[in-house]
């Protein structure tokens, strides 16, 4: 019996619907789905702020999800460093990644070690850093997060 691995790696910030969309659609392509939940330090790097929510929460909240069947902390930068840890068959990433400089590099990368990698539609009308620009907005405007 074939036993495929997937990996779903994220940030899995302000968790939402399209975070779930991603971990659905990987589980269904796969036997075993792992998630990464990228670390604070990493996060900070790739996006230039800190998640909201800290790591521990974010590992608790994507660990309980149905479709999940191991979260992993990743720590490092490239992600075929993650494969020598996890060693998953098949990476799972969203379709802002395809046809860019970055996912045609994870294309290349993961080509020599011959992992799949599978992008899913983005979410475009919900986002992590949607929700965090309304929460900036929310918090700068006096008195708008007070009960009337």
């Amino acid at each position: 019996m074939v036993h495929r691995v997937g990996y779903a790696p994220g940030v899995y910030d302000l968790f939402h619907v399209g975070h779930l969309n991603i971990l659905r659609h990987a589980r269904s392509q796969c036997d075993y789905l792992v998630a990464g939940v990228v670390s604070d330090e990493m996060a900070t790097l790739a996006k230039g702020h800190r998640p909201v929510i800290p790591l521990p929460e974010r590992l608790e909240i994507v660990r309980s999800v149905r479709y999940v069947d191991a979260a992993f902390v990743e720590t490092v930068p490239e992600k075929v460093e993650t494969w020598q840890q996890v060693r998953f068959d098949v990476i799972f990433k969203g379709d802002d990644w395809q046809n860019t400089d970055r996912g045609r590099k994870l294309e290349r990368d993961f080509a020599e070690v011959g992992v799949e990698v599978v992008y899913f539609p983005y979410t475009v009308h919900t986002s992590s850093t949607q929700l965090r620009r309304v929460l900036e907005t929310l918090v700068s405007v006096p008195g708008a997060l007070s009960a009337p």
